[in-house]
């Protein structure tokens, strides 16, 4: 079982902002914002690529409604999920990451020359 389907069993303890009966939201143990969120489904699925648009429907609205709750949902957040090892996905349950509480920069390759990638 998945450190993520513990935390849904209440195995592991989490920071849970958000829940309803399909998914969970919860702060970040390591965040790289203000506001960092996590947002899974309740069921267990590997990654983006074996999610369903049932799944997608019930996330996008929950993940909608966590931005509300946590009030960045009117200055602005950002939504990503990492599909993979080379995607940088560490935890294999489909989860969403949700940033906001300031003005985000875009980090990761700002300094990345696309030649090192070819």
């Amino acid at each position: 079982m998945c450190i993520f389907c513990k935390i849904i069993n209440k195995e592991i303890p989490a920071n849970v902002i958000a829940e309803d009966e399909n998914c969970l939201a919860f702060h970040d143990i390591n965040p790289k914002a203000p506001v960092h969120i996590l947002a899974i489904p309740k069921i267990h699925v590997d990654s983006f690529n074996e999610v369903t648009p049932q799944i997608m429907e019930n996330m996008t609205t929950f993940m909608q409604n966590v931005a509300k709750e946590v009030g960045i949902d009117q200055n602005g957040y950002r939504v990503i999920t990492n599909i993979g090892e080379n995607g940088g996905q560490e935890v294999q349950h489909l989860h969403f990451h949700i940033l906001g509480g300031a003005k985000l920069k875009w980090g990761h390759f700002s300094d990345s020359d696309p030649k090192d990638f070819l």
